[in-house]
C-alpha cells in the first residue's frame, strides 16, 4: 500500500521525488532524459506548473515546484506529467535501439502486475514524497540537495556543470538551462 504524503496546501511550495521502479538506472540516455525535460516545459506552458528546482539523476528525479494561481491542482499536474513519461518512455523503448529491452520490459511488467493500479507497466514508484517548503531554511536545504545531487554521486564536481539540473540558473547562467525556472530568492545568510 502506498503511504504518499497528499498535497494539502494548493498553493504550497513542494519538493518532489519520483522515482524509477526497483532503482532502475532508466535515464542514462539523453533522449530519455530529454523526455523529461520536454514534459516538464508542456507542463510549465500549459498546465500551470512552476518550477523552481530541478535535477534529472540516472533513477529518479527530484523537483521544487508549484502551480500558477490560475494552474491546475498541483497534483493534478505531478499524476498526469508520470502517466504521460511512462507511456512514452515505455514507447521509446520498443522502438528506438536499447540495448536493455527485453529486461526493462520485464522489470516495468513485473511491477505493473504487482500493482493493482495498473494495467502492464509500471515505471514510476507510485510515491511521490511531497514535502511542503515552508520555512527559508528548509527551502535552502532542499535547494541545496537537489542541486548537489550530480555532486555527491559523482558525476560532476560543480553542481552548475551538470547539464540535467538548474544550478546554472541559480548560478547566473539561466540561458544555459535546458528548463525554465523561476528562482527562488533566498538571503545568502540566515
Amino acid at each position: 500500500m502506498s503511504r504518499a504524503l497528499k498535497i494539502k496546501d494548493p498553493e504550497g511550495l513542494y519538493f518532489v521525488t519520483f522515482t524509477v521502479v526497483h532503482w532502475i538506472d532508466l535515464f542514462i540516455r539523453k533522449s530519455y532524459k530529454d523526455l523529461l525535460i520536454d514534459s516538464l516545459k508542456h507542463c510549465q506552458e500549459n498546465k500551470g506548473l512552476v518550477v523552481h528546482a530541478f535535477v534529472i539523476m540516472t533513477s529518479h528525479m527530484h523537483l521544487i515546484v508549484s502551480r500558477k494561481p490560475d494552474g491546475g491542482l498541483l497534483s493534478d499536474t505531478i499524476r498526469d506529467f508520470k502517466k504521460y513519461t511512462s507511456g512514452k518512455l515505455l514507447k521509446a523503448i520498443k522502438e528506438t535501439p536499447e540495448s536493455r529491452r527485453e529486461w526493462l520490459l520485464r522489470a516495468f511488467g513485473e511491477a505493473g502486475r504487482n500493482n493493482p493500479n495498473n494495467s502492464r507497466y509500471q515505471v514510476w514508484i507510485q510515491d511521490n514524497h511531497p514535502v511542503e517548503l515552508i520555512t527559508k531554511k528548509f527551502v535552502k536545504q532542499k535547494l541545496d540537495y537537489v542541486h548537489n545531487n550530480p555532486v555527491e554521486t559523482g558525476i560532476v564536481f560543480l553542481p552548475y556543470d551538470y547539464v540535467y539540473s538548474s544550478a546554472c540558473a541559480y548560478a547566473g547562467r539561466p540561458q544555459e538551462c535546458l528548463l525554465p525556472v523561476e528562482l527562488i530568492e533566498l538571503p545568502l545568510w540566515e
